[in-house]
């Protein structure tokens, strides 16, 4: 029987992309019911028609995460609609390219309340009742620019740095405390949604697929993994960062592998 069944699930940034996919994905798990958080009201919109004619069990709230009053708000909510949410997916999240010299203040600003602080201030909002409760699987959406420096998104990584540190660390105090809670910390590469539009991906670390990744997430979560890194490239990045020269590492990312060069012909999508 899939963890997911007959649980309440909550995807933030759930109305596209990944997160509408793995709200889907729940769902047709078994889950109880799906809350979806977007700050997009029209996009919520269909996707609760869409979920509802199909005949899931499905809910919307307009929630910004970088606001920690919103979020309270919007946890005590579900709470009493719809009891404790069993697994959450931290998924809200904004990218942001070009040199950092060029960067805005609140690019800045934003990215990191998105990225970093949003994933924080969201899994407090439910800790306390999984903690309670003895139970609880929180997967936290990092990201490959959370492992290596990458030159045309220092911002963005280093959202995605502390993304993953905040998740890893809080996966061993789960555990450490022996509370039940479940973390699993996912580090994809360039996912096909959109998002990186524009981008030149490094050599063989072609976009992931949308549908395969989130296939994959959601089987992580199944087995009780506790980190996922795609595709293979990025699963020995770490070891490479660890055992070579800086110098030599960053000759083989940036002149072999063109990770590098991957953000110099970013677009990204008009609205993000």
């Amino acid at each position: 029987m899939s963890v997911f069944n007959n649980k309440n699930v909550l995807v933030t940034g759930g109305a596209s992309g990944i997160g509408y996919l793995m709200g889907l994905k729940s769902l047709q798990r078994g889950a109880r019911h799906l809350i979806i958080w977007d700050i997009d009201e029209k996009a919520l919109n269909e996707v609760k028609k869409e979920f509802s004619d199909s005949g899931y069990s499905v809910s919307v709230q307009q929630v910004d995460v970088r606001n920690a009053d919103s979020v309270k708000d919007a946890a005590n909510r579900t709470r009493e609609e719809h009891g404790s949410v069993n697994i959450l997916f931290n998924n809200a999240g904004v990218v942001s390219g070009g040199n950092f010299a060029d960067q805005s203040y609140s690019d800045i600003e934003n990215t990191m309340n998105v990225n970093a602080t949003g994933i924080m201030i969201v899994a407090r909002a439910f800790i306390d009742d999984m903690i309670s409760g003895g139970e609880g699987n929180i997967i936290n959406i990092a990201s490959a620019a959370g492992l290596t420096p990458n030159p045309g998104m220092c911002v963005y990584a280093a959202s995605k740095w502390a993304a993953t540190g905040w998740s890893e660390s809080l996966r061993l105090e789960m555990d450490k405390n022996k509370t039940g809670v479940k973390v699993l910390t996912v580090m994809p590469s360039y996912i096909d949604t959109g998002m990186f539009k524009g981008v030149s991906p490094p050599l063989m670390m072609p976009f992931l697929d949308p549908e395969k990744i989130t296939d994959k997430i959601l089987r992580s979560v199944e087995k009780g993994k506790v980190r996922l890194r795609e595709p293979w490239l990025v699963k020995i990045t770490p070891f490479l960062r660890g055992v070579l020269p800086g110098p030599l590492y960053d000759f083989i990312a940036g002149k072999i592998f063109r990770v590098y060069d991957s953000m110099s012909t970013f677009k990204g999508r008009p609205d993000v």
